[in-house]
């Protein structure tokens, strides 16, 4: 049974694309490139002084959807997953990009057309460029404290209302900056979900898990303490530290054991000479 097109559109395309049709309107857009792979664009434009991200996916191909198959790894088809995972974050009050136009069309899997507009978040920086100094400039202890807090709500909420991101790495976590933060206010925002798996039960404990490591790997490098790691846990799981101790040490043992795996891939992967 074929799936009926989807559009939405919202202010300024809504007027801007009067009478067009949406999906040339969109691939027309120019603006700085950020990444082109076959398949899918990236690109920011700028509309009336306005920042905008755009993600065009033109189709992967079977090839391709096979491929992802075979390693064991989900394709990402088009623009439909960021677009459910933003709605369903902003429902669960995780703060996020505001999406003002989405539109998918065509039943092929191997050929969805599809793109997604979301609005700049700026002023902000993400928390792997905020944190990089902690090392030699620690933060103040309290600021520090209150990041921890809010990355550990935010996974909460993200992983009990059914999403797992699937690259949640520290560099996905934009910390708005104006206001300048403080622990008394901060506002964070969690981007780039065109990954992310939306479900209608809390994230499977494989996948929450793997968000976990992912998220553990990239702080290993900020001086982050033990002491601040078991803040996170009990600010993440909501329970007296003793108890998430004992109920998630098979998880604590996965974080340690990914978190190695991870770095030693980084390191073969971005050493010198390791592209020659």
């Amino acid at each position: 049974m074929s799936r009926p097109d989807e559009l939405f559109l919202d202010e300024p395309f809504r007027a801007l694309w009067a009478g067009q049709d949406p999906f040339r309107a969109a691939a027309a857009l120019q603006g700085t490139v950020l990444r082109e792979l076959e398949g899918r664009r990236t690109l920011r434009t700028e509309i009336e002084g306005r920042g905008y991200y755009v993600k065009l996916h033109r189709g992967v191909g079977w090839g391709e959807i096979i491929k992802n198959l075979v390693t064991a790894r989900l394709p990402v088809l088009g623009a439909e997953q960021e677009w459910l995972a933003l709605k369903r974050l902003n429902a669960l009050g995780v703060d996020t990009m505001k999406a003002v136009a989405f539109g998918r069309r065509g039943d092929n899997p191997a050929r969805l057309e599809s793109f997604i507009i979301t609005e700049e978040l700026a002023p902000t920086l993400s928390l792997e460029d905020y944190c990089r100094g902690w090392p030699a400039r620690p933060p103040a202890p309290a600021l520090k404290r209150a990041l921890i807090a809010r990355v550990a709500e935010m996974m909460r909420r993200m992983h009990a209302g059914g999403v797992n991101h699937r690259d949640c790495y520290i560099c996905h976590f934009l910390l708005h900056t104006d206001p300048p933060p403080a622990a008394a206010a901060l506002r964070l925002s969690l981007i780039d979900l065109h990954r992310a798996q939306v479900r209608d039960r809390p994230a499977p404990r494989r996948w929450r898990d793997k968000d976990l490591a992912a998220l553990h790997f990239s702080t290993l490098e900020i001086g982050l303490t033990a002491r601040d790691r078991l803040r996170f846990l009990r600010a993440y799981f909501g329970h007296p530290l003793r108890e998430v101790l004992r109920e998630e040490a098979p998880l604590l043992a996965y974080l340690g054991r990914e978190g190695a795996r991870l770095a030693e891939r980084y390191r073969r992967k971005f050493a010198p000479g390791a592209n020659a």
